[in-house]
This record gives structure tokens, sequence and C-alpha cells, in this order.
């Protein structure tokens, strides 16, 4: 099992580089880079490519909307030319709030959109000429559209490699069938070990029967919150710093009656509580909704609590088939992440 670390993506960018380079010498597997409404996860990922040497880095994610496939594709072969072939492109839809509300681009079709750019990426990193046959971009394009002067181009460069590995964040059925079929690694958010194969199960074995035999089997991450104390009051505080990020999830992703995030905690059976908290954040009452998140799905879904339990929990996300966790150190200071991802790489073996 890989053991990898989200990175903040509110912070700077030097201070970071020089935790990954220890993070890196402790061991320390892959760094994933958000990207939200903050600086952007490339320029970040080329500045860490400099300063690290062995170390994976991978965007965790890149939205669809906000490039080209084409660009995304040009982009994944830069970040791995400069890292000496230790990039994975993370990719994903995000949601609308980040994507129509900051970026002006419309929120559709993200499940057709993913497989077109993972098919565009691949075909660009072999160097053939690019054809975009999907539904948002075409060539040629449809009557009245564009100059009729387009036409097939391929990289320039010689990629690193071929084969970047994609991974895929996705959460719903279709998506996540989809992600089983086409990509390298797949992402979803909150994972629930014992809850995964009933919300998962159908749709990862469905895409599993489609699956490329020249696939490797797929990558699954899971991105638990982290702290290993043995202090109660220590283990508290962490949960309760891990809620109002779920209330945002959970309540503010989105509205009534469509909200991906709210959809799968209810799965998981918090039904009425996933309605509470959403209905009291829509209110404006956010301190109310993170207070209404059950101690039992934080604890589900994180790595908190002494040494035995968080291994314990370790060997139920293995069990549940997951290959790399990428934590998030609930640590205040770079010396106190450094501890626990070094006590943690020891952990997980």
């Amino acid at each position: 099992m890989r053991v990898g670390m989200f990175l903040n993506y509110a912070g700077g960018f030097r201070d970071t580089a020089d935790e990954v380079a220890e993070l890196e010498a402790a061991g320390v597997d892959l760094v994933m880079v958000p990207e939200a409404y903050s600086f952007d996860a490339v320029s970040q990922l080329g500045f860490l490519a400099a300063r690290t040497s062995t170390i994976t880095l991978a965007s965790g994610i890149l939205q669809l909307y906000t490039r080209t496939p084409t660009l995304t594709a040009m982009t994944a072969a830069g970040l791995d030319y400069v890292s000496d072939g230790r990039f994975e492109l993370g990719i994903g839809a995000s949601g609308p709030q980040v994507v129509e509300g900051f970026h002006g681009v419309r929120y559709d079709a993200p499940v057709g959109r993913i497989r077109e750019i993972v098919d565009v990426c691949r075909m660009t990193w072999r160097r053939e000429p690019v054809v975009h046959q999907g539904r948002n971009y075409r060539i040629p394009l449809p009557a009245g559209e564009g100059t009729g002067l387009g036409k097939p181009l391929k990289l320039i460069n010689h990629p690193v490699r071929e084969r970047i590995p994609i991974t895929v964040a996705a959460l719903g059925p279709k998506s996540v069938e989809q992600t089983a079929e086409i990509a390298d690694g797949w992402l979803p958010m909150f994972f629930h070990p014992e809850r995964a194969a009933g919300t998962w199960g159908a749709a990862l074995a469905a895409g599993a029967v489609k699956r490329d035999a020249g696939l490797a089997p797929l990558d699954v991450f899971a991105s638990p919150a982290l702290a290993i104390t043995d202090r109660p009051d220590a283990a508290a505080a962490a949960i309760a710093a891990v809620k109002p990020q779920l209330a945002l999830y959970i309540g503010g992703m989105g509205a009534r009656g469509k909200n991906f995030y709210n959809d799968l905690i209810a799965g998981y059976g918090f039904e009425a509580d996933a309605a509470r908290i959403q209905d009291l954040y829509l209110d404006g009452r956010k301190e109310e909704a993170a207070a209404a998140v059950p101690d039992e799905l934080v604890g589900a879904i994180s790595l908190i609590g002494p040494t035995s339990h968080v291994a314990e929990r370790v060997d139920a996300f293995r069990q549940a088939g997951v290959t790399s966790l990428a934590v998030t150190p609930l640590a205040r200071t770079s010396a106190e992440r450094l501890a626990l991802m070094t006590g943690f790489r020891a952990l997980v073996g």
C-alpha cells in the first residue's frame, strides 16, 4: 500500500517544497496537489519537481472544465518531463460552485468529458494526430462553426512516457463504472471501508468486465484525515477538526436534492444526519451543521486514535481494496506533520 499526503492548496510553495523534500527522505511515496480556487496546481507541481527526486507528484485534482483535453495532455507531459517520469494525472469534475461560479464555464456531461480527456491524453502521449470525437470538442467542427482550417496535429515533443497514470475522482455509479473501465486509478471522496462494497461494488465490477487487459489493476485511493494519539482529548479535538469540512461538502456543495456528497453520506446509512446537516448549512448555521456531523461517520472515514486503532483501520481500508492512502495529517506545524507521516509510514509498512 502506497503512503501519500494531500498538500494544503492555500499555502505558499517554498515552505511546502522544503517539507515535501523531508517527506521524500522519510519514505513517503507520493504527494497530491489539489486545485480549487487558490494558486493553480501546475505551478506548485513544477516547483516541487525541481526540489525533489524520487517522490511521486500527483494532481489531486485538475478540473475537467478548466482546460481543453489537449492542454491537459500537454500539461501532464510537461510535468512528467520536469519530474523525470514521476507525475500522475488526477482529474475530476469538481462541482458547479467552482466550475460555474469561479471559472464561468458550464458544468455539464462530466462522464463523457472524462472519457474524452482520457482518450485524448493517451493519443497525445503516443504522439498520434489528435482527433477529438467527444461531445464537447469535435474535429471537424459542426457546420457554421470554426474556420474550417483545423486539422489533427501531433505533439511536437517526445514525452518521457506514453502512458502517464490517470486517476479519476468519481462518486456516482456511471462515473465509477467508467473509471474502473478506463482509468489507472480511482479517487473517491470520504471512503468508508465498511460501506464501500455496498456503495460502489456493482459499478466497479461492471467496469472491470470492460477493462482493457493491458491496464494494470485499478489503483484505489482513499484520503482519510490522520491523527495518531493516545490522548482521548486530542482524538476528540481531531474528530472535531474534521467536521467543518464534512459539513461544507455534505451541506454546502450543492442545492437540496442535488448534492453528490450528501447523497453519498445518506447512502452510507446517515440519511437523517445528512438532511439535517444540509438544512443547517444552507440556512447559514454552519457551526451547528458541523456539530451535527456524527462522530461515528468521522471515525469510519478517518484514521484517528491510538496506534493500535489506526493500524486496525488501515487494515480495514486495505481489506476494502485501497492500494494508496493519501492522507490529510491533522498537525499544526511542518515538524509535527513530518513526525506524524514518518510514524504512519512505519505503521503501514
